[in-house]
């Protein structure tokens, strides 16, 4: 099986996302010019139709203006985004902001203070204006960077995994406009490992008199977070320096699952691992479930209809399959699926499904092939036991069994698991006869829960449609 690399695919799907490191990623005038180019160019985009059309920009399209300004400014960071997700993610977003600006201007009939010909062109014209000027950004970004000057120069304090990620993304990244020198580290070179191609610049105590004589802009102390001592004495020696100094403490640069600072009772606390449907967050995912199961469920009832007639005449046993799985925190829940096997197993130990597996009859292979035996998960996602997306539940044996030999298995389920997921559109579908399957089935499910947003889960929906005819899979 190759391997993958899971958060490397969904960070680069919703690249707009803030990097934790402060001082790490593109160049601040890309930030500024990211953050105003979308509500520009809507601006701009709305005021040439409206003088071209009337001759004028009148008052409602200044008042118009305002709105979708406040509306998309700051705009999303799409630099690094391959041109396909580039276009879905500019008229995923614009499909909202249309849809938000169309119901208020119906509900208070203020929508026809414009003409019909302006707004008509804007819904299409805006979104293909705002595609066009990132490639022109995209474009002018290395000249761009050389007017800024020469890069920034950086040294990175320990010479430890966090830190070598750190110098992994700030070599890697085409934006950044920072050069690595090296590292500081006091350690042996059997305790640092393997370094890779990184430069050790000198111990420590060197590193004060190094950043002076060579100009160094900014330095990145990845120690751990128990060094406290160490941290304040180098933060001593280097008060005689103007560089901009940043701390990488351990904890930041660890499997965080939805970290995000708060306050109890008025202390300030950091989560290290929680849902990511919380508050607003929440409302939006139940909300989306409901109204999307509520669709697709009057569109399929049919297709139910015929596959319930066709279960019970091809083999003995129920139409429905009831098998318990563990969901929202860890609690069982009763699933429900078109049966596809001659057998209804749901005892402590359950075998996985295989290729060419007898227990399954002859139309339960289509309905696995085509993953229609879990059209009746719907009814559990509007019962609120799953979700439309997020992590595929396992059976109870199964989970049982591989909790122990996954670390962080169960965090997966900090979420109502989903009827299809970020690692089924990933290609981890089917069969998990080993634990290296699980592990990279685990390691999407865990990128799903950092990497959480409505325009995920609508990329996820769109992807398992176009996949179900043609993956080959499940059995």
């Amino acid at each position: 099986m190759d391997e993958v690399n899971p958060a490397k695919s969904a960070s680069a799907l919703l690249e707009h996302r803030d990097s934790r490191v402060i001082g790490l990623g593109r160049s601040h005038i890309f930030k500024v010019i990211e953050s105003v180019l979308d509500p520009l160019v809507l601006v701009f985009s709305l005021w040439a139709l409206a003088y071209y059309f009337e001759g004028a920009v009148r008052p409602p399209y200044l008042i118009l203006a305002i709105i979708v300004f406040s509306l998309t400014f700051p705009g999303a960071s799409r630099l690094r985004l391959s041109v396909g997700k580039l276009v879905f993610s500019i008229f995923f977003h614009w499909t909202w902001i249309c849809g938000l600006l169309l119901l208020t201007g119906f509900a208070t009939d203020y929508i026809y203070r414009f003409s019909r010909d302006v707004i008509g062109a804007w819904l299409w014209l805006a979104p293909l204006t705002q595609v066009w000027n990132h490639i022109l950004f995209r474009a002018a970004a290395p000249r761009l960077l050389k007017l800024q000057g020469l890069p920034r120069s950086a040294v990175i304090v320990g010479m430890n995994p966090q830190g070598m990620s750190l110098a992994k993304n700030i070599t890697g990244s085409a934006y950044s406009n920072i050069r690595l020198q090296g590292f500081f580290d006091d350690r042996s070179a059997e305790r640092r490992g393997g370094q890779g191609r990184q430069k050790l610049i000198g111990k420590i105590e060197d590193m004060a008199g190094y950043v002076k004589k060579n100009r160094i802009q900014f330095i990145y102390l990845s120690l751990p977070m128990t060094s406290r001592p160490r941290i304040l004495q180098i933060l001593d020696d280097l008060k005689d320096t103007t560089a901009s100094i940043y701390f990488v403490p351990d904890m930041f640069i660890t499997d965080l699952i939805q970290g995000r600072s708060d306050s109890v009772c008025g202390v300030a606390v950091i989560s290290v691992c929680d849902t990511p449907f919380r508050g607003f967050n929440g409302a939006v995912k139940r909300i989306s479930d409901i109204i999307f199961s509520l669709l697709i469920l009057l569109l399929i009832l049919p297709v139910m209809l015929v596959i319930a007639l066709l279960v019970k005449l091809d083999s003995p046993g129920p139409v429905i399959f009831r098998q318990r799985r563990y969901g929202l925190d860890g609690e069982q829940i009763v699933v429900y699926k078109f049966r596809s096997m001659a057998v209804t197993e749901d005892g402590g130990k359950i075998e996985q499904a295989r290729k060419n597996d007898a227990r399954i009859t002859r139309l339960g292979s289509f309905l696995r092939r085509t993953s229609l035996d879990e059209l009746p998960q719907f009814i559990n996602v509007l019962q609120g036991r799953m979700s439309i997306v997020g992590p595929r539940p396992h059976a109870v044996a199964h989970n049982e069994m591989y909790r122990t030999l996954i670390k962080g298995y169960m965090v997966r389920h900090k979420v109502r698991p989903g009827i299809t997921g970020w690692a089924q559109v990933n290609g981890q579908r089917g069969e998990t006869d080993t634990v290296e399957k699980m592990q990279a089935r685990i390691d999407f499910d865990l990128d799903y829960l950092r990497n959480w947003s409505l325009q995920l889960d609508i990329y996820i929906i769109l992807k398992t449609v176009r996949l179900v005819f043609k993956d080959s899979a499940a059995y």
